[in-house]
């Protein structure tokens, strides 16, 4: 980082090693939040993420948001911009439905959520959106799962996952994704959980109070996994050896931005 802080005053100033300082800000807030993933087989898409709460007088914060029958979303980063991006991303939806009587395609959506992103890091007066999100769900053209990013790229995925202590998610997800496309939703649903149960620390557990998981398909709507259903495959999964806790990178030390879907 630079000693003086000239090139991170707005989203529009270039550094002389060729990077938005902002914009690496905004996606240091995705790397620290709340680790969340989305995997997909051939006939369903299920997004799980781990609850956080303020205190114990707290309940816990909703980390997937339905956006329509055949669409959900799961967040890291700052809530409050996922509600935005939530609510433009349901009314794109409904419009969509109203004019065509027929469910918007993921892509197109995921497109312009990029869009919408990408202009935010064009204006001095304007910050990029502190947030990632997993979009998965199923249109005329099959499963998909999509991550959006506050840069403005979109990538689609066969698996993913963002937030805290998600490299070892994303490594158990790339262990055994040759598994997903074939697997039963009951198997997937415990890939899910399995993957999600790697990014606590070792004397954290998944319980249905801080774990939410979302399915859904062609021939199923939207849905949560009720508490009970859960906890019985939490209660199948494998313990978790003593590990020491993964560090964090330093606020101060953004990553460079990912330019690869430029």
């Amino acid at each position: 980082m630079y000693r003086n802080h000239q090139y991170d005053m707005d989203c529009t100033t270039w550094s002389p090693a060729g990077r938005i300082l902002q914009i690496e800000y905004a996606m240091e807030a995705v790397k620290q939040g709340t680790p969340v993933l989305a995997i997909r087989s051939k006939t369903h898409a299920v997004i799980a993420s781990f609850k956080r709460a303020q205190s114990e007088l707290a309940t816990h914060q909703q980390k997937i948001f339905k956006i329509d029958d055949h669409m959900a979303i799961g967040i890291s980063g700052l809530t409050a911009d996922a509600r935005v991006l939530a609510d433009y991303m349901r009314n794109e939806c409904l419009n969509h439905r109203y004019v065509f009587d027929a469910p918007m395609q993921l892509g197109r959506l995921v497109a312009q959520v990029a869009d919408k992103s990408q202009q935010k890091t064009q204006n001095a007066s304007k910050r990029p959106y502190g947030v990632g999100l997993l979009v998965a769900g199923c249109d005329e053209k099959g499963l998909h799962v999509f991550e959006t990013c506050p840069s403005g790229n979109c990538f689609e995925y066969y698996a993913m996952a963002i937030g805290g202590r998600s490299t070892s998610a994303r490594t158990y997800l790339e262990k055994h994704f040759a598994e997903f496309e074939t697997a039963s939703t009951e198997a997937l649903i415990k890939h899910a959980l399995e993957a999600m149960n790697k990014t606590t620390a070792s004397d954290q557990t998944l319980t249905s109070k801080n774990t939410a998981v979302a399915i859904m398909g062609p021939d199923e709507k939207y849905r949560e996994l009720s508490e009970e259903a859960l906890q019985a495959v939490i209660d199948t999964l494998e313990k978790k050896e003593d590990e020491p806790m993964e560090e964090e990178p330093p606020a101060t030390a953004a990553a460079p931005m990912d330019t690869s879907g430029s």
